[in-house]
This record gives structure tokens, C-alpha cells and sequence, in this order.
């Protein structure tokens, strides 16, 4: 249901922002004709709600929400295929098991595999509604975490124009916390590697007097980068602050400047929809990490709410 729900909703979010297609979060269409990719869409979200709230119904009905199913089931894997071959040609780098698009197909085939023992037309028990419930909590607790593992773990670089780094904390003294200098030095490796030759650096105050984007400047200065390379945001409050401020940094220019996004792989998804929801392309890079934080279960969890937060607000 909820996946019915979010395909229908991403379909009429798209009034509101044209050209935003939020439905590439979970399977990506545009190998096909855009009038059969958005009934594709429509009819899909419809038959999958209808499952959810009514899984025993007609034959005819079920034999039809399962064609749709199969078509899904063929573009993901599909999708599955396109990853793997980028992976082989080098073009992009992979930390994930498997690409989100595995999981998809996964998902959709557990539906599928319900859908042919549930089709007799009988009354819904309480049970069922509460297992509704139940697995609606679970899959929105999972598909962010889903897109963190295997999207944020995916290393998108390639020549850019500009390196933009999401600010974190800086503690009290000065120092930037270990995400953020992670971040930084994952972005001076890239500017040092050619992929780009200036650098952005947004975020808003520390923990102290020092300001993020001060420490983030400092960092890179140390680690060869020299300062007229460097850019600052000084009011990237946020992430949705710094996509903004970026663009109107850059509105008016053409072409549009080709960005890489650097920042930990948990925040990737977010930084991710708040550009392509200005219409933005960008390429995303995760931070090597040093070692494992300390409260990553945390950021996690905090970053599946903020991640639904931006979905559902995205002003």
C-alpha cells in the first residue's frame, strides 16, 4: 500500500514541479515512452493500494494488477542490469551489495508472489489490517534506509565544474567532527585528482566561534588546496539551504555548472532529492570514512525522518 501510495503521490507531485519525476527513486522508466511510463505509474499506484487495502480481490482484477507487476518487474531488472554494467565499465564505483533495484525487484516479487493466493474474493479480517499497518511502518522505515545503503554507498564522480561539501559539526574549539573532516578530505582528494578545480564549502555556525565553513576552509588549506580555489556558503543552514543557495549562486549562468556533492552516504539520498527537485543534475560522492561513527544508527534514523520531512515538505 504504501508503495501504491507513494508512486500515485510522486505522479501528481510532478503537477507542482514539472519535470521531477520522484517515482526514480525506486525504478527508473525513462527507457520508455513518457504517456506509457506515467499510466504505467498510475495504473500501478491505483492496483497496489487496492491490494493493500483489499488483497482478496476478483481473479480478473488480480490477473491484471499481476501484468503490471511482471512489466515492473522487467524494468527494474533491467535497472539491475544497466548498475551492473556501470560498475564493469568503471564508470561508476560501488561500496552496496546490491543496487537498490535488486531490492525493488525483491519487493515486487513478494507482492507478486501474494497476489497469486490472495485473489478469491472474501472478507478482510482484522488481522489483515493490522499486518497492513504494520508492514506500511516497516517499508517506510526501510526504503530510506534502502536508498542510503544502496544509492548513498555508489560513487557517482566524474569531471565537474564545481565540488560543493555539506557542513557538520564543528566542536568548540575549532576542530571539525570526524564526518566533516571526512567530507572535506574526500573533496580535496577529488580537486587534487582533477575531477574539479574549485571547491564549495557551505554550512552555518559551530559549536564554538568558529564558523563550519571557516574549519572546512582550514582543512583543505592544510591538505594542499589553495585558498583562491575555495568558495564559502556561509548561510547553508541546511540541506535544503544550501541546494538553494547554490543555484541562485549560479542562476542565469549557462550551461548549467556540472556539481559534484560531497557528504556522508546517509545524507546523500536527501542532498539528492533536493536537486533534482530544482531540476538540478547532480553527482554525488560519499565521504571515506576514517572509521565508523560512533552514533551512525542515530544519524540514520534522524536522516529517514528528515528524508520523508523533504518529501513531503519540499519547501
Amino acid at each position: 500500500m504504501l508503495l501504491g501510495t507513494f508512486t500515485l503521490l510522486n505522479v501528481l507531485g510532478e503537477l507542482r514541479n514539472p519535470g521531477f519525476d520522484a517515482n526514480l527513486w525506486w525504478i527508473d522508466l525513462r527507457f520508455t515512452n513518457r504517456a506509457f511510463n506515467k499510466s504505467l505509474m498510475v495504473a500501478a499506484g491505483i492496483g497496489l493500494i487496492e491490494f493493500g487495502v483489499r488483497p482478496r480481490f476478483a481473479p480478473l482484477r488480480g490477473w491484471g494488477l499481476g501484468l503490471l507487476l511482471a512489466v515492473l518487474m522487467t524494468a527494474a531488472t533491467y535497472n539491475w542490469w544497466t548498475f551492473h554494467r556501470l560498475v564493469a565499465a568503471h564508470v561508476v564505483q560501488s561500496r552496496a551489495f546490491l543496487p537498490l533495484s535488486a531490492v525493488v525487484v525483491g519487493a515486487l516479487a513478494v507482492i507478486f508472489w501474494g497476489l497469486l493466493f490472495r485473489t478469491r474474493a472474501m472478507p478482510s479480517l482484522p488481522l489483515d489490517r493490522v499486518a497492513m499497518i504494520a508492514t506500511v511502518a516497516f517499508s517506510a522505515l526501510m526504503f530510506p534506509l534502502a536508498q542510503m545503503y544502496c544509492f548513498g554507498m555508489t560513487d557517482y564522480r566524474r569531471p565537474a565544474d564545481l565540488i560543493v561539501v555539506f557542513g557538520c559539526l564543528v566542536h568548540a574549539d575549532g576542530r571539525p567532527s570526524m564526518a566533516l573532516a571526512d567530507r572535506v578530505t574526500t573533496a580535496v582528494e577529488l580537486f587534487h585528482a582533477g575531477f574539479a578545480d574549485r571547491l564549495l564549502f557551505s554550512g552555518g555556525p559551530g559549536s564554538g566561534d568558529v564558523h563550519e565553513t571557516e574549519a572546512m576552509r582550514n582543512l583543505a588549506m592544510e591538505l594542499g588546496v589553495p585558498s583562491e580555489a575555495i568558495e564559502l556558503d556561509r548561510d547553508g543552514l541546511n540541506t535544503q539551504a544550501t541546494v538553494h543557495n547554490l543555484i541562485a549562486r549560479y542562476e542565469g549562468r549557462a550551461p548549467q555548472p556540472r556539481v559534484l556533492a560531497v557528504s556522508n552516504f546517509y545524507h546523500l539520498p536527501r542532498i539528492k532529492l533536493c536537486f533534482r527537485r530544482s531540476q538540478w543534475e547532480v553527482s554525488t560522492v560519499p565521504a571515506v570514512d576514517s572509521r565508523r561513527l560512533y552514533y551512525l544508527e542515530r544519524y540514520m534514523l534522524r536522516e529517514v525522518a528528515a528524508l520523508w520531512w523533504y518529501y513531503l515538505n519540499p519547501n
